[in-house]
């Protein structure tokens, strides 16, 4: 299986600081949704870890997060691609939870789903925090320099980690390799 993990907000979709809080501001980073469906159309296997404190923050709700998922799935499908598992983590960060990235909780439900080993597995992220849980699965990490990402390649990465431009930088990567 070719399976390719990516963080969601900052890779996916544009980021906030005040948190995307409804489907209104869930906007697709330019080119994202055309590299998820051809990845996907190449064989990927294309989920989604996601860190989503907002719900514990009272900020939105689950329908309002199913209803972001919902159309990223509808706006990948409609370009001919699939985007497989999304798994989030709702709590704060003080709530001590396993799935809070830079835990790697999020990326072991995603193994255990598709009974895979994420060793070497790339693993997309913007933050410190995604570079971090991919490390802790001995996955590979991936910047992007979107979202969050230039900013933290100005604070230092991991060794290994990658860098690309964007979503759509590593889509023409994997695909032509």
């Amino acid at each position: 299986m070719k399976l390719l993990i990516l963080d969601r907000d900052g890779v996916i979709n544009q980021d906030s600081d005040a948190y995307i809080k409804s489907l209104d501001e869930w906007i697709p980073i330019p080119g994202s949704i055309e590299a998820i469906a051809q990845l996907s159309k190449a064989g990927w296997t294309v989920a989604v870890a996601t860190n989503q404190s907002g719900i514990a923050r009272g900020y939105y709700d689950l329908a309002t997060l199913d209803a972001m998922h919902a159309q990223l799935r509808r706006l990948v499908a409609e370009q001919g691609g699939e985007v497989g598992l999304i798994v989030y983590c709702p709590h704060g960060p003080d709530e001590g939870c396993a799935c809070r990235k830079p835990k790697p909780g999020m990326l072991t439900a995603i193994a255990t789903h598709y009974n895979v080993n994420l060793a070497g597995v790339w693993f997309v992220g913007d933050s410190k925090g995604d570079l971090e849980a991919a490390l802790a699965v001995d996955a590979q990490p991936i910047l992007v320099k979107t979202g969050k990402g230039e900013k933290t390649l100005s604070k230092g990465i991991p060794e290994k980690t990658l860098i690309f431009d964007d979503l759509a930088a590593i889509a023409r990567e994997l695909i032509h390799k």
